[in-house]
């Protein structure tokens, strides 16, 4: 039960989290690119490996702990099915180079932050 718990403390967070990002980082730009969720997978997946980092490696978070963040926050804040609806979307709009232009980054972006992210938590 405790679990559930936490799960669900985590995933409200991490979603008032994503909310309020995606809300501020569209002040900054007008074009029809996805920007706060890319930015929301970015942080998402730092947090992931530094988490997991931490957790695993380190054995400096507990497990209760690591579940609250990676499963909960990280679940509740990380936008991947957001992700795969802003693709067809910019599909639909005709805008194929903002398309690759956003799969591309997405992945090659978070890959790397996960990574730098579970180098720095190993590292701590």
């Amino acid at each position: 039960m405790q679990s559930l718990f936490l799960v669900f403390l985590g995933g409200g967070l991490g979603s008032v989290t994503r909310f309020a990002l995606g809300k501020w980082v569209g002040t900054f730009h007008q074009q029809p690119f996805p920007w706060g969720t890319l930015a929301a997978n970015i942080v998402a997946c730092f947090v992931m490996g530094v988490v997991v980092g931490l957790a695993d490696h380190r054995q400096i978070i507990s497990a209760s702990s690591r579940m609250f963040w990676t499963v909960g926050f990280c679940g509740g804040f990380s936008t991947f099915s957001a992700f795969s609806h802003e693709t067809i979307t910019l599909i639909q709009q005709g805008l194929p180079a903002s398309m690759i232009a956003y799969i591309a980054s997405s992945l090659l972006l978070c890959v790397a932050v996960t990574y730098a992210g579970l180098y720095l938590g190993e590292s701590l």
